[in-house]
């Protein structure tokens, strides 16, 4: 004897809500999942002229590190001109700090009246970044920072790890990671400012190469090149360090 199947209408009518049920719930899965795709989040903090400090202490972004992934790291210029009145590359990773707010030896910026620059940072292996912190200090309009930030592995076939001029990275092996403008929409330029790149996943990714594309804040005189006093790459599985402002520079008089 045949096995009996029932294929009344309520039967089917089960199935098709199951199914319904199963599809729905495929959907909102899916879009669980696009939805917290890693993003990358910047935090800006900004210390006025009446509250700077050698210390470089801000509320959310960490104080300058004393030896971090960027410390042992090649720094050069892929385009533009430094300023010769300027401390040069090197001041970007010393975990040195400027100790007054017009410090120019101790801080690096591009020449006066030039449209800025391109720094390369070549880590020398692949690191798996957690932060990209940035930080600046001017009593004027070369305080804030405005820059667009790349950054690569070096092993795709097109890379190319100097793209000059108006060369798009995203072109040449280069991926594109955040675009940072501190410039305030009202109130004073001046002060100091520290930016924190990260990911909400937790890693920014496994990159060797940094590329930083810097523009002016200010085209209205010679005086538009930030004041860049520390460039600091903070790797997934670094410790926590001691902070730069430690060992800053020592005071002009």
């Amino acid at each position: 004897m045949g096995r009996f199947v029932n294929k009344s209408p309520a039967s089917r009518h089960t199935r098709a809500l199951a199914q319904s049920r199963y599809l729905t719930f495929a959907i909102c899965l899916l879009a669980l999942r696009i939805t917290s795709r890693a993003e990358i989040k910047i935090l800006v903090d900004h210390n006025p002229n009446e509250s700077a400090s050698a210390s470089f202490k801000f509320k959310r972004v960490p104080a300058p590190s004393k030896s971090d992934a960027a410390t042992p790291a090649m720094f050069s210029m892929v385009d533009g001109a430094p300023d010769v009145n300027g401390g040069g590359l090197a001041k970007l990773n010393d975990g040195k700090l400027p100790t007054e707010e017009d410090q120019p030896t101790e801080n690096f910026f591009f020449a006066a009246g030039t449209e800025g620059g391109r720094l390369l940072i070549d880590l020398g292996k692949q690191v798996q970044m957690k932060q990209i912190n940035t930080y600046s200090w001017h009593p004027n309009t070369r305080g804030p920072q405005v820059y667009q930030l790349y950054a690569s592995d070096g092993e795709g076939a097109d890379f190319n790890s100097k793209p000059k001029g108006s060369t798009d990275p995203e072109k040449s092996g280069w991926k594109f990671i955040a675009k940072v403008d501190t410039r305030p929409k009202q109130g004073q330029n001046g002060g100091q400012y520290g930016v924190s790149i990260s990911d909400s996943e937790g890693t920014i990714g496994n990159y060797r190469y940094l590329l930083f594309a810097i523009s002016p804040t200010e085209s209205d005189d010679d005086s538009g090149n930030t004041f860049y006093s520390e460039i600091d790459v903070i790797g997934a599985n670094d410790p926590a360090g001691e902070s730069a402002s430690e060992i800053s520079a020592a005071p002009l008089y």
